[in-house]
């Protein structure tokens, strides 16, 4: 079965993390939540200690459905392990997802370029090559941004739309009394 990872880094947004992983995994998904830290615990934005699934070296991620990035900090964008294969990723055109101040990592490697994406007001500068749109949500292709944390559910109904259809959607949906 195909996985869906999240990655964890000091500082990120509990909000866009949590609220993501509980509605994928409410969808039937396989989620992964991976520390890019030494630790497996790491801490978000607002002192709310998670424990990860595994560490970045655990995983090969050849069975990655999608990669997604919460916000919250742009410290993901510090490991080159992440980065690297966040570009091979998309050179292969497997689907990424970024939320917050996410999208700016994907900005500064190329990966947005020629495509339509959102981000957390201010960090629009960072999506270069991107067109900036003011939505809640945008997916262009193989790249589904989110503006920041009142849109976590939105954005995580999305990735389960892209991934799964509108059924499956629907029914998570309504189960959150979305």
């Amino acid at each position: 079965m195909k996985k869906c990872y999240v990655f964890l880094t000091t500082g990120f947004e509990e909000i866009e993390a949590v609220a993501t992983i509980d509605i994928l995994r409410r969808a039937d998904l396989n989620v992964v939540t991976v520390s890019v830290e030494d630790s497996i615990d790491v801490q978000g934005s607002h002192n709310v200690t998670v424990m990860a699934d595994t560490k970045f070296a655990d995983n090969n991620y050849s069975d990655a459905e999608i990669l997604v990035l919460p916000g919250g900090t742009l410290r993901l964008s510090e490991f080159e392990y992440l980065t690297e294969l966040l570009k091979k990723h998309n050179s292969e055109g497997k689907k990424i997802a970024a939320i917050c101040a996410a999208p700016a990592i994907l900005g500064k490697l190329g990966i947005l370029e020629g495509k339509t994406a959102t981000c957390y007001p201010s960090f629009e500068k960072y999506l270069t090559g991107a067109q900036v749109v003011d939505k809640r949500v945008v997916k262009s292709e193989n790249v589904i941004t989110g503006m920041g944390p009142g849109c976590t559910k939105q954005f995580a109904l999305e990735i389960v739309l892209t991934l799964l259809g509108q059924e499956k959607t629907d029914e998570v949906a309504e189960a959150l009394i979305a």
